[in-house]
């Protein structure tokens, strides 16, 4: 099933939701006073909801040649999400009440207490639909929340991680990540460097990117050059490319065009001031001790995978500590953690947490957790450590809901023995 029929198919049980929701709003607006309320409410939804999926449905093919998903396509995408989830909290309250009338009808025939001309269900109660408007109110405000205030809502996460053999000069040298920034998904330019001016202020040794500078076409971050190129750290500047770097997800007039746009896309990596790493390595040092700083192409579980890890490695001391930035955490779950080359630390991105889920009152829940074991934060394997930064930008629904947008500050210690 190809890209397209997938979303008509979503767009054809949104229209069956459609039809139940109405039939609810018509018992809840029955006995209202005003008749043009009660034909407004329902018929009201019943435009909104078609109407929105519409523009949906006609806009799903357009950012696959748009360059790149606009800050118009997530909105468009977001819109729909809202009101489909909306609809499918009202519509599982109804149902339930419907089904309790199912049951009391069956009842009432098998104990043959109908009373004559008695329907077979009873009526619908109005109080039923009106616990299924409440009960939907939550994922409407919630997600909502999300696209105002959530996406840009930066937290800052700090990661103090213990190394046996991690270089005396480097006990306490901090690094500060960023990752997926998506910079064609921005649409406030002024919260975007509140987060840039967060990162800034931890005043950290080093600067990582773990990937995803666009959405997919290079054009998206150069209103933004001035404002990430800000980032600096005395150590340098350091990057990697994540999947949607190589602008795979649209359409282009040719091979050339596409090759173009990832060269463009690098070179706008170095205007930034960030030394891009593509399967390769370079030595940080202080006070003439060393740690490795290793960086890989995408590699990732059902993405992109042209990271060659061997080839990043060539020329790095066996005994080295060191460091990866590496876009996708698959790429540690199958490949790092097993390498026979001990890699201490890998810093990656990717999950954007799903950009929502909890993380609180020590409940951490995110959908993206069935897909990925580490998903968000420090995971470690056999004295391997990956850190999962939670993502800067956002990508699809414009917003963000209890899984916010992260910069990261990791310290590294000296284990003391």
């Amino acid at each position: 099933m190809n890209f397209i029929k997938i979303f008509l198919v979503i767009a054809a049980i949104s229209l069956l939701l459609d039809w139940y929701v109405f039939s609810g709003l018509k018992t809840l607006t029955a006995n209202w006073a005003s008749t043009r309320l009660r034909q407004l409410v329902p018929w009201g939804f019943w435009v909104i909801s078609v109407g929105v999926t519409v523009v949906f449905v006609a806009g799903t093919g357009s950012f696959r040649v748009a360059r790149g998903m606009t800050p118009f396509h997530e909105y468009m995408l977001s819109f729909f999400l809202i009101i489909f989830l909306t609809k499918l909290f009202f519509v599982i309250v109804l149902s339930l009440g419907d089904l309790g009338r199912f049951l009391y009808g069956i009842g009432n025939s098998v104990v043959n207490t109908r009373k004559p001309g008695q329907p077979f269900f009873p009526g619908r109660r109005k109080f039923i639909s009106e616990l299924a408007v409440l009960i939907a109110a939550f994922p409407f405000t919630s997600l909502i929340y999300g696209m105002i205030r959530g996406k840009y809502d930066y937290r800052l996460h700090r990661q103090t991680i213990y190394f046996d053999d991690l270089p005396d000069a480097f006990d306490g040298f901090t690094i500060t990540q960023i990752s997926d920034i998506h910079s064609g998904s921005f649409d406030n330019t002024a919260a975007v460097q509140r987060g840039i001016n967060l990162a800034k202020a931890q005043k950290s040794d080093l600067f990582v990117f773990t990937g995803d500078l666009v959405n997919n076409a290079a054009w998206e971050i150069e209103p933004y050059m001035g404002h990430f190129n800000q980032l600096r750290a005395p150590y340098g500047q350091f990057s990697v490319l994540g999947n949607h770097d190589y602008g795979d997800y649209v359409q282009w007039n040719s091979d050339a065009e596409k090759a173009a746009n990832l060269e463009t896309l690098k070179l706008h990596h170095k205007e930034l001031g960030y030394r891009l790493l593509l399967d390769e390595n370079v030595a940080i040092e202080k006070d003439g001790q060393k740690i490795a700083l290793i960086g890989v192409q995408n590699w990732g579980r059902g993405f992109i995978q042209i990271g060659d890890l061997d080839k990043a490695l060539k020329g790095v001391d066996k005994d080295a500590f060191k460091i990866l930035l590496s876009h996708d955490p698959t790429h540690w779950e199958d490949k790092v953690r097993f390498n026979t080359t001990q890699i201490h630390l890998t810093l990656a991105g990717h999950t954007h947490g799903a950009q929502f889920g909890i993380e609180a009152a020590g409940l951490r829940w995110s959908p993206v957790q069935y897909r990925y074991p580490v998903w968000a934060g420090l995971g470690h394997h056999n004295n391997r450590y990956i850190y999962v930064n939670r993502g800067f930008g956002f990508l699809a629904y414009s917003g963000r809901l209890g899984i916010w947008p992260e910069i990261t500050v990791i310290t590294l210690k000296k284990k003391v023995a």
